[in-house]
């Protein structure tokens, strides 16, 4: 069976199926975001065009050189009336009378110059044919790109339906396809990784999680992080913001204290130690702990991380002790662990951690409300949480699939702004990861549990935070952290207080700030953040 056969099939058969998954306007939206003039309801129509198309082009490949280059049907991306119109011009080229009349003998010209002559005219015929050639294989891609999506959509359908063994065709007929695209960008790569993901859901449910950011050893976790942190500015975005706004929440402390959810190589941290050595009346007696997975060789390295901050802080006269802290869950660690001194100003900060505990358990206590209700009674001056600006805990699959499918094929259309190799890669297989893990994994495996920011509003205010806004000062060190990055698509809002970092009009990434509020039964009270004009 040929691709187009199984799209063609595929497409009627299953069609309105996966319409009751996803909207058709859902679909729609995904076309139109991939620069394709196209429904989802004329998908087949095109399919069935297409293969009529395919037909004429085998059977009589030289008539093809014959439409003319200037045509306006020649756009790739309205690919319903650019089908229509190649293949009224084939059967207008196809049905031309073979029986014409010889031409006179006076059309004969001298054997030398009409040599020259042709010479000169195929020079410049010869671009316009390649061009042609070129929008033909184009538009072919850009209908396998199409056909892609659709039959993605239609396979994640059926793998909510339990019909595995039609998803397990559609994923052979989909990787036949992968081979009429360029998989080295947009969506080829983005479906390339989608595929794999099903395909391991459905052959091999076992091991379904098997390169999701949960199953990965810590090294391998920190090495695709820190090639993350280089390809983009994501989580730059990320350690700015948290910073700026905990610098500010320091303000006229002598003895600080911040608690880091996920230290990896503590690269957050150099900045804000240079930050607090620059402090007007000197900078405060400052406490890291870090919190981070065991390593499995043996060696502490929490603590070699510790060692190398100690080092910067020692050659800018700021005091510094670290804590480490081996866990191999966030909701492991218990307040005891963290060695809070009673005069200390708290700072906890998450980057992209509390979507991991969001997972339901109706044998304990949800392990986001542990968390939250002891980091509320740590009594913090401030809380930092950044998370990905994404809704991948819906309990419907295809709404995660498709809502997956959207964000991340926004993230990959980011990354091509990367020049730089390795990182660029790497990068790549660090958003892989998350990928598979968000469509393979199910119940506790399943960790990449991302929530947009309006959710993490309504439940840290029921577990008694309020808002912090994020001043002036941390939009302009986001808005100066984009001047690195040569693109023009990444842009910085503000909303309600908080900041959100994104691709084009797509928010990616939101980062927000959190104080606890005042417990009645507590006589200490909460002390109101300073405000102050410190910037990093």
């Amino acid at each position: 069976m040929s691709p187009y056969d199984s799209a063609t099939s595929s497409g009627g058969g299953s069609g309105s199926s996966a319409s009751s998954g996803a909207k058709p306007s859902e679909i729609d939206g995904l076309l139109a975001g991939a620069g394709y003039k196209v429904r989802s309801s004329d998908l087949r129509h095109v399919a069935q065009r297409l293969e009529r198309l395919e037909t004429a082009m085998v059977n009589s490949p030289a008539e093809i050189s014959h439409l003319a280059s200037d045509s306006v049907h020649y756009n790739p991306s309205d690919i319903a009336s650019w089908v229509d119109s190649l293949l009224s011009e084939l059967h207008q080229t196809a049905s031309m009378p073979s029986d014409l009349p010889d031409l006179p003998d006076l059309m004969v010209a001298p054997a030398i110059n009409h040599t020259v002559v042709s010479e000169a005219a195929w020079t410049d015929r010869d671009a316009p044919q390649q061009m042609n050639q070129f929008t033909v294989v184009t538009a072919m891609e850009e209908d396998s790109g199409i056909r892609l999506v659709h039959m993605l959509m239609t396979c994640a359908e059926s793998v909510q339906r339990g019909a595995l063994a039609f998803a397990g065709s559609l994923i052979e007929d989909m990787q036949a396809l992968l081979t009429r695209v360029n998989t080295g960008c947009g969506i080829g790569k983005v479906a390339e990784y989608f595929i794999d993901a099903l395909r391991r859901r459905i052959f091999s449910p076992q091991s379904a999680c098997f390169g999701g950011s949960g199953s990965a050893s810590p090294y391998e976790n920190e090495v695709l992080y820190h090639h993350f942190y280089e390809a983009c500015p994501y989580l730059k975005f990320a350690h700015f913001t948290a910073n700026q706004a905990i610098l500010e929440a320091f303000d006229g402390h002598d003895c600080v204290h911040v608690i880091d959810f996920n230290l990896m190589h503590g690269l957050q941290w150099p900045a804000l130690i240079q930050a607090l050595a620059l402090r007007p009346g000197g900078p405060p007696l400052l406490r890291l702990t870090g919190i981070g997975p065991p390593s499995p060789d043996g060696r502490d390295s929490l603590r070699e991380v510790g060692l190398r901050l100690a080092e910067l802080a020692r050659s800018v006269n700021v005091r510094f002790a670290f804590r480490g802290v081996a866990a191999t869950r966030l909701e492991d660690v218990k307040p005891w662990m963290l060695q809070v001194g009673p005069k200390e100003a708290v700072a906890v900060n998450s980057i992209m951690q509390l979507h991991r505990l969001l997972g339901s358990d109706s044998t304990r206590n949800s392990p986001v409300e542990v968390v939250l209700g002891w980091i509320r009674n740590l009594n913090p001056k401030i809380m930092t949480v950044i998370e990905q600006e994404a809704n991948h805990n819906q309990p419907g699959f295809m709404d995660r699939f498709t809502e997956a499918l959207y964000y991340y094929s926004t993230m990959f259309d980011s990354l091509e702004a990367c020049t730089l190799q390795p990182e660029k890669a790497l990068a790549e297989i660090y958003i892989q990861r998350e990928i598979c893990n968000v469509v393979c994994c199910e119940g506790s495996a399943r960790v990449e549990r991302h929530e947009p920011l309006g959710k993490w509003r309504a439940r840290l205010g029921q577990a008694g935070f309020r808002p912090l806004h994020l001043g002036s000062n941390a939009f302009k060190q986001a808005s100066m952290l984009l001047t690195l990055f040569s693109a023009e698509g990444y842009c910085v809002e503000e909303k309600e207080g908080c900041l959100t970092l994104g691709w084009h009009s797509r928010p990616l990434i939101a980062a927000s700030a959190w104080q606890a509020l005042p417990d009645a039964s507590s006589p200490l009270g909460i002390v109101n953040q300073n405000s102050n004009h410190n910037a990093l």
